[in-house]
C-alpha cells in the first residue's frame, strides 16, 4: 500500500509538473494579450511581418516561461525543506497527505489566473506540494522493503513520475483532437482537471501504514532538526547530495523542459509540441528505471558519470543539428526521446542513492534537502535559460539549451567527490 500510493503520488506528480510545458505559449500568449500579434505570425501574408510578429511573441514568452519554471522550481524546494523536515518530525503519512493536497488544489486554481504573475505565484504554491512529495515517498518506500528491492523501487520512483508527465501530453493531444484548443481558453480546462488528485489524499490517510523504521527510530532518538544535516558527520553529504541533485535538475529544467515551448515555436502547432512531450517522456520512462538499474550494477559514481556523459552528447546534438534548420520528423522525435531517456535517468539514480547518504531519523530532510536545493540552482538555470533566448540568442531555444546543457560536464566532474556507497546498507 506504501509503494502504490507513492507512485500514485509522484505520477500525479509529474503529471502537473509536465502540464505547463505543454500549456506554456497558449496560456501565456492568453494572458500577455498577444493573440492578435501571434496571429500575424502565423498567418501574416509578408514575410518580414510573420518575423517581426514572431520575436514579439517568442520574446515576453520565452523570458515569462522562464520566471513560471523559476517560481516553481524555488517552491519545490522550500517544499521539499518543509515537507521533508514534517516527515521526520510527524511521519511520512502524516505530511503526504498534506503535501498532495497543497500541489493538487493550486494546480487547479492556475486555471483561472488573469495575469502572468498569477500563474507564476499560484505555480510557486503547487510547487511547495510537488517538492515535498518527492522526498516523503521516498523516504516511506525505501524504509518499507527490503534492502534486495531497492534499485528496482528507485527506478519505478523515477518511472512513475514520468507517466504522469506522458499523461499530460497524452491529455493535451486528446483535447485537441476533439476540438478544444489549448490556444482557445481549453488551457484552463486542462489545469482544472489538475485539482483531482485531491481525492489521493483519503486513500493515503485511510489504508497506507507508516514507516515501521521511522517509528522505532523516534522512540529512541530526539526529534530531528533541521541544522543537524549540516552537523560535522553529515556536512560533507549533505553538500554533495545538493550538488549532485543540482546539477541533473538544472539540465533537466534549464533545457530538456523547454522542448515542447520549442517545437510550439518552430512550428506554430500544439498538436507537435505535445508529441514532442510524448516522446520525451516515453524515453524518460524507460532511462529513468534503467538509471537506477545501471547503478546497482555498476556501481553508483561510474554510473553518474556516465549518464552525464550520454546526457551532454545527446543535448548538443538535439540542440545543435536541429535547429530551425531541419524538418520536426520522425527522426527529430526519436532523438527527443533519446534525450528524455538519458536526462531523465538521474531521476532514477538520485532516489537510489539519496536515502543512504543519511540515517534514518533525518533521511526525510536530509534527502529533502539534497534533491530540492538542486530546484534552487535550476532556477537560475530557468532564468538564465529565458535571458539568453530573450536577450542573447536572438529567440534561438536551441542555442540556448545547447548552452544550459554544458552543465552536465561539470557532473562529470562532481560525482568523484560523492561516497560510493554501492553494496552498503541504509544507514540506521
Amino acid at each position: 500500500m506504501a509503494l502504490f500510493a507513492a507512485l500514485l503520488g509522484w505520477m500525479f506528480d509529474g503529471f502537473e509538473m509536465g502540464i505547463i510545458p505543454v500549456v506554456a505559449k497558449p496560456a501565456l500568449i492568453d494572458l500577455l494579450d498577444l493573440s492578435r500579434v501571434n496571429g500575424l505570425a502565423i498567418h501574416g501574408s509578408d514575410p518580414q511581418i510573420r518575423e517581426e510578429a514572431k520575436k514579439r511573441v517568442d520574446g515576453p514568452v520565452g523570458l515569462w516561461n522562464g520566471r513560471i519554471t523559476a517560481a516553481f522550481l524555488i517552491g519545490a524546494a522550500l517544499g521539499g525543506w518543509g515537507f521533508g523536515w514534517l516527515g521526520d518530525r510527524l511521519g511520512r503519512v502524516r505530511a503526504m497527505v498534506f503535501s498532495v493536497l497543497t500541489y493538487a488544489l493550486f494546480t487547479g486554481l492556475c486555471g483561472l489566473a488573469l495575469e502572468p504573475w498569477q500563474l507564476a505565484g499560484l505555480r510557486f504554491l503547487a510547487a511547495l506540494g510537488m517538492g515535498g512529495e518527492w522526498s516523503l515517498g521516498v523516504a516511506l518506500v525505501m524504509e518499507s522493503w527490503e534492502p534486495g528491492a531497492r534499485p528496482t523501487l528507485a527506478g519505478l520512483i523515477g518511472a512513475a513520475s514520468n507517466v504522469g508527465f506522458l499523461l499530460a501530453g497524452v491529455l493535451v493531444m486528446g483535447m485537441e483532437a476533439t476540438g478544444l484548443k489549448a490556444a482557445d481558453g481549453g488551457w484552463r480546462l486542462v489545469l482544472g482537471i489538475c485539482a483531482f488528485p485531491a481525492l489521493l489524499t483519503f486513500f493515503i490517510r485511510m489504508f497506507v501504514p507508516e514507516s515501521e523504521k521511522w517509528r522505532e527510530a523516534v522512540k529512541v532518538a530526539p526529534q530531528a532538526r533541521f541544522a543537524e544535516i549540516f552537523a560535522p558527520s553529515l556536512r560533507r553529504r549533505t553538500i554533495v547530495a545538493a550538488l549532485l541533485g543540482g546539477i541533473a535538475l538544472l539540465g533537466t529544467w534549464g533545457s530538456v523542459q523547454w522542448i515542447p515551448p520549442w517545437v510550439a515555436i518552430m512550428t506554430n502547432d500544439q498538436g507537435a509540441a505535445s508529441k514532442a512531450q510524448v516522446f520525451s517522456a516515453i524515453g524518460a520512462i524507460v532511462g529513468s528505471f534503467l538509471g537506477a538499474v545501471f547503478a546497482h550494477r555498476f556501481r553508483r559514481r561510474l554510473a553518474y558519470f556516465t549518464l552525464c556523459l550520454g546526457s551532454v552528447i545527446v543535448c548538443a546534438f538535439l540542440f545543435r543539428y536541429f535547429d530551425g534548420s531541419h524538418e520536426i520528423g520522425l527522426p527529430f522525435y526519436l532523438t527527443v526521446m533519446l534525450t528524455g531517456a538519458f536526462t531523465a535517468s538521474f531521476y532514477g539514480w538520485l532516489p537510489l542513492y539519496l536515502p543512504e547518504l543519511f540515517p534514518t531519523r533525518l533521511r526525510a530532510t536530509g534527502q529533502g534537502f539534497g534533491y530540492n536545493f538542486g530546484r534552487i540552482i535550476a532556477a537560475v538555470g530557468a532564468l538564465s535559460m529565458g535571458i539568453l533566448i530573450n536577450d542573447v540568442f536572438g529567440g534561438s531555444f536551441a542555442k540556448a539549451g545547447a548552452t544550459i546543457s554544458l552543465i552536465y560536464l561539470a557532473g562529470m566532474a562532481a560525482i568523484w567527490l560523492a561516497p560510493e556507497t554501492h553494496g552498503q546498507p541504509l544507514p540506521d
